[in-house]
């Protein structure tokens, strides 16, 4: 299949239609990135890449970061984190805390703010130093040094995280966060503050169509059952309360962030990434969503 052919007609198709969407404004910084930055960027198994339009700029991928989060977590805990996240859609905005309080401080599942942040006190407790080797993990699976915080983004978030304030301060309450809150905030902007190429973010992703294995050496980082729970957990809760639309369209599972980018997997075959930064008004890229769904209809590589 000409994926180089295919990508190139969907960036020139996309690159100038109307996008009804809106860049982020709760995060100051993120005001500052060009409305009209669009890449797209395709990796195989076969450590083949295939890329269009600003697929080698960094973006900062806010809350695609946390498939890294739950990873890394669930390589140091197991099973016992699901004690503490469920793994059910929320059927609400990503930020909501409404089912929050009604269920007692255990977030649906670890890709709402609320789940990220049990996430990230889960680290903090079994990480000698949580930055460092959080980001030391990115790298590794991205196999490029050339990864960090964005620092602005960091104080960004810290000025106007009010409402990731309320999610910690309410599951301190609920006694399902056990670190200093101020601590969990931290590393939780910092985790979302990372700044990724697409090819970068395809590339990292590789490890979920691999079955745990990183492609460039074979190691395995988390095992098969680990690797089948994650893709679950994309595949239901990646896009928030717009993961039903998400599967019905693209068909694949997928993660995104309120930068614009969206990175979504086929077992055993490739990742592909997006990024456009005008959101629609469930946070997730207007037109990444349209390009996957055109691009698993064109190829016929949903997974359903």
């Amino acid at each position: 299949m000409d994926y180089q052919k295919i990508i190139d007609d969907l960036h020139l198709k996309y690159k100038n239609a109307v996008n009804k969407g809106k860049i982020a404004t709760y995060i100051p910084e993120l005001k500052k990135v060009p409305a009209d930055k669009f890449g797209i960027n395709l990796f195989t198994l076969q450590n083949q890449s295939f890329g269009a339009g600003d697929y080698q700029e960094k973006l900062s991928i806010q809350s695609i970061s946390k498939v890294y989060a739950l990873t890394l977590a669930l390589k140091e805990i197991g099973e016992k984190l699901w004690k503490r996240v469920g793994v059910e859609p929320s059927g609400d905005p990503f930020n909501s805390l409404v089912q929050l309080e009604f269920e007692k401080g255990i977030p649906r599942n670890p890709f709402i703010n609320a789940g990220a942040l049990v996430v990230c006190d889960i680290l903090i407790s079994n990480l000698k130093s949580p930055k460092v080797e959080f980001l030391n993990f990115v790298r590794k699976l991205t196999n490029s040094k050339d990864i960090y915080f964005n620092e602005k983004v960091v104080a960004s978030e810290k000025k106007y995280g009010f409402v990731n304030a309320a999610h910690v301060n309410l599951m301190k309450a609920f006694k399902n966060i056990k670190n200093d809150i101020d601590v969990v905030l931290d590393l939780y902007y910092h985790i979302c503050s990372i700044e990724m190429t697409c090819e970068e973010l395809s590339r990292s992703f590789l490890i979920f169509t691999n079955d745990g294995i990183l492609p460039y050496n074979k190691e395995r980082i988390i095992s098969l059952s680990v690797s089948k729970r994650i893709n679950a957990s994309m595949q239901l809760c990646g896009l928030y309360d717009e993961a039903g639309q998400f599967a019905f369209k693209v068909g694949l599972p997928g993660k995104s962030g309120v930068g614009g980018g969206i990175v979504a997997i086929h077992p055993d075959l490739y990742c592909i990434t997006t990024w456009s930064p005008k959101l629609n008004k469930k946070g997730n890229s207007y037109i990444g969503f349209k390009v996957l769904e055109e691009f698993t209809t064109i190829t016929q590589s949903s997974i359903f």
